[in-house]
């Protein structure tokens, strides 16, 4: 694992957005946590939504492989950043120069995603990674889409839920302030989830349903 991560921090982009990695050590900051609940939960599906050079389903993709199984991660970025995303065979060498063959990549928003037969058939959703575009709405419209889709030992997991930053990601004309934190604060009120904020970096959410799995 050492090498992987070291071999991993070759690339400047994957210490970026927020995950409190750090090169000096190779700590993977809240990687460690991606990679420990794929590991610990032993997912069939992961489904992340959103990151900008594919560290998350990295994470969660080498978690699987690790595991020996036939898991698999639906990442659903739809390249609005730049066009890193555009090309599939790109994509797919991006993540097999790390060794991970097991990232489905859909080239879409959420909303468009909802849409197709691919989420009608994508079944029980074990692990959600809600990291696209940072606002209110989006993330309970990301949240709301797979909702259904989760189980009593299903976990979610929402990134730059904290702080409230101003985001430059799409080019200074577009900036726009992060507003996640508005919507955990309204989950939190809910008797049927159970929500627990870790506070590094631009912080982590995790949201599960607070009813406990059949014994």
């Amino acid at each position: 694992m050492d090498e992987w991560i070291a071999r991993l921090f070759q690339d400047p982009a994957m210490l970026r957005m927020g995950h409190c990695q750090r090169a000096e050590d190779r700590n993977l900051g809240m990687g460690w946590i991606y990679y420990a609940l794929g590991r610990l939960l032993r997912p069939a599906r992961v489904v992340v939504i959103g990151s900008f050079r594919g560290f998350t389903p990295l994470m969660f993709g080498k978690a699987l492989g690790d595991n020996g199984g036939d898991g698999q991660v639906w990442f659903i970025e739809p390249s609005l950043v730049d066009d890193f995303w555009s090309d599939p065979r790109a994509v797919s060498a991006h993540f097999a120069a790390y060794g991970v063959t097991n990232v489905r990549h859909f080239r879409m928003t959420t909303q468009e995603f909802v849409a197709t037969e691919h989420y009608r058939v994508l079944g029980e959703v074990d692990l959600l990674h809600v990291d696209g575009w940072h606002t209110e709405e989006q993330a309970e419209f990301d949240f709301d889409a797979f909702a259904p889709k989760l189980t009593a030992t299903s976990i979610a997991l929402f990134h730059d839920s904290v702080t409230m930053e101003v985001s430059p990601m799409y080019g200074a004309e577009r900036a726009y302030t992060c507003s996640v934190r508005r919507f955990m604060d309204r989950l939190k009120r809910r008797p049927d989830l159970q929500v627990l904020d870790l506070p590094m970096g631009p912080g982590l959410t995790l949201v599960r349903k607070a009813e406990l799995p059949a014994a």
